[in-house]
């Protein structure tokens, strides 16, 4: 038995427990609140941060999956307090939840540190609610469970079973070339998302959410139950169950957010064909956590994990559903257990080597043995060269092979807007082997970074039959997407990066098995055009964005905020 600790043990103490004038008006204001003294007085008491609005599809469960996790902290013995936090729903919020994930993370760490919490529950899934709960449940440090929301049901259309928004991308592109129609458009609005969840794909979602399981801060299995399956409520019951274990053990986010679980969920990922966002997310959350992590270290562990996970868009059949059933993370990570830190411990357990005992993989085409991998490594290549010397990314098992060792034109566009008006105009000369180039998409061009990397391709070209061509960007994209697409251009163009010296008609060089990207334009040149260039006028002249614009760092490093990224202390407040 973990033994319990004692009311003056708890941080929440400070609050409630002394004799004080401050202690006496917390316990009247809780009488307020309508709860009797031995309700909450001398229990853990957890913070329950729910991410739930009705305009975020992906959350919309969570308000009641929050009941399950207050049943489960009853139960424990803890006191439960609920408490809305910003909702970024990857669908509505524009220019992009990006954008606002660290404010989230700000709310997050503040709010735990200002209230009288012992404990926290995250409850969280669409793709910037994940990093940006767990970023600032790191930086308070104290005993924490994620809840993910959970992928919705499978899509289904004229016979087609349907990933969201996969299968957007692909019959958008049937409709501009003429495919289907209207009709079938207006059907496949009603069969796309059929339930509450986030993305039923391996998109970005579906990956954070992995990564936070593999990064030990959920209850084993959790990551990729369906939002509305039953099972999903007993987990968020699970998670108010272990939370208030873990506060009277003491064990902390920074006893589970180690060096070790960090390269275990980047090989997680990477073994998964996840999207390429999680490079920029679990830069920025092991950061927080006083984890070194960089590209060098995404690219180092590529070459060593294979892809296992056949699950759309990386792989080309399944779906989470499927992967789920399949055996899920636990059965995934069973099978590459000699890649993984296994003496390390999670929220469940002392280590993960007794999380993972007797996990089984059922469906050997969803998750494929060694022998059989989707691809012999990792889904994400990191590129160097002259036109990202910081870097930039490709998930390039999700494009087309002929194209991952490329030269061609560019044809450059300064900005997502003019992009799409003149990207079907005859007199850009597009072909197929063209290199299609958008820039002032980044961190502070975008602003935000929005998914604007999946560049369309011309109509002409999509009605001869073109469905890949080269695309790069600072921007990100969807991880549902697929395709060509270098992203995460560092330095961004905004800034004065070498995207910003493209010009129309360059030669560009794409050489994954390299790993580079190169401009075919001579230094000195270079040089000349970079005199010549003046800064873009600023996004913004006040508010959040003001704020977001001088803090935010580039893509490379997470895109964190240099005042949150930085190290150094934060007292907790005096409560008396």
């Amino acid at each position: 038995m973990t033994p319990r600790k004692s009311p003056e043990e708890l941080r929440s103490h400070q609050w409630y427990g002394t004799d004080g004038l401050r202690s006496f008006s917390h316990r009247a204001r809780t009488r307020q609140l309508g709860y009797l003294p031995e309700e909450h007085l001398g229990k853990p008491v957890i913070a329950i941060l729910n991410t739930w609005s009705d305009i975020n599809p992906c959350h919309v469960h969570l308000r009641d999956r929050a009941q399950a996790v207050k049943r489960g902290v009853w139960q424990a013995g803890g006191f439960p307090l609920e408490f809305p936090v910003s909702t970024l729903s990857e669908t509505f919020q524009k220019p992009t939840p990006m954008l606002y994930r660290n404010l989230l993370a700000m709310e997050t760490e503040e709010l735990l540190r200002s209230y009288p919490v012992d404990g926290a529950v995250l409850m969280g899934g669409c793709d910037k609610s994940t990093p940006a709960l767990l970023m600032g449940a790191a930086t308070v440090d104290l005993p924490a469970v994620f809840v993910p929301a959970g992928p919705m049901l499978p899509g289904h259309w004229r016979g087609e079973t349907l990933g969201s928004g996969t299968d957007m991308w692909k019959y958008w592109d049937d409709k501009r070339a003429g495919l289907i129609g209207d009709c079938e458009m207006q059907e496949l609005e009603s069969g796309l998302a059929r339930s509450p969840g986030h993305c039923m794909t391996m998109g970005t979602a579906s990956t954070l959410t992995a990564a936070a399981e593999a990064l030990g801060v959920t209850v084993p299995g959790a990551s990729s139950i369906p939002a509305v399956d039953s099972g999903h409520d007993r987990m968020a019951a699970a998670a108010g169950l272990r939370v208030v274990e873990l506060v009277h053990r003491d064990r902390r986010l920074s006893d589970i957010l180690t060096a070790d679980a960090f390269e275990d969920a980047v090989t997680t990922v990477l073994g998964l064909g996840g999207s390429t966002n999680a490079v920029i997310h679990l830069i920025a959350m092991a950061g927080r956590a006083g984890v070194t992590l960089t590209l060098d270290d995404f690219d180092r562990i590529a070459r060593t994990v294979p892809v296992l996970a056949n699950v759309r868009p990386g792989g080309q059949t399944h779906l989470m559903e499927d992967f789920h059933f399949a055996g899920g993370l636990p059965g995934f990570l069973s099978r590459i257990t000699d890649l993984l830190h296994l003496d390390r411990p999670t929220v469940a357990h002392d280590t993960l080597r007794e999380q993972l005992d007797g996990a089984l993989v059922h469906h050997d085409d969803v998750i494929r043995p060694r022998d059989n991998p989707v691809a012999n490594e990792g889904g994400v290549a990191v590129l160097r060269g002259n036109l990202c010397p910081d870097g930039a990314v490709i998930k390039h098992i999700a494009a087309e092979p002929h194209l991952l060792k490329h030269t061609g034109p560019a044809v450059v566009f300064d900005d997502y807007k003019t992009m799409q008006r003149t990207i079907n105009d005859p007199e850009l000369g597009i072909t197929a082997d063209s290199v299609l180039v958008l820039r002032n998409a980044g961190p502070k061009g975008g602003p935000g970074m929005p998914e604007y990397g999946m560049l369309p391709i011309p109509d002409h070209l999509l009605k001869q039959g073109v469905r890949d061509m080269v695309r790069i960007s600072d921007a990100r994209m969807s991880g549902t997407s697929y395709g060509a697409c270098v992203l995460h251009v560092a330095p961004e163009s905004y800034v004065g990066g070498p995207l910003a010296l493209v010009r129309t008609g360059d030669s560009i060089t794409l050489d994954v098995g390299a790993r580079t990207l190169h401009l075919g334009v001579d230094d000195e040149e270079l040089e000349r055009r970079r005199a010549a260039w003046t800064p873009p006028p600023a996004r913004y002249e006040r508010g959040y964005g003001a704020l977001y614009n001088e803090q935010i760092t580039q893509a490379d490093t997470g895109c964190d905020f240099e005042f949150l990224a930085r190290p150094g202390k934060v007292q907790d407040p005096y409560a008396g």
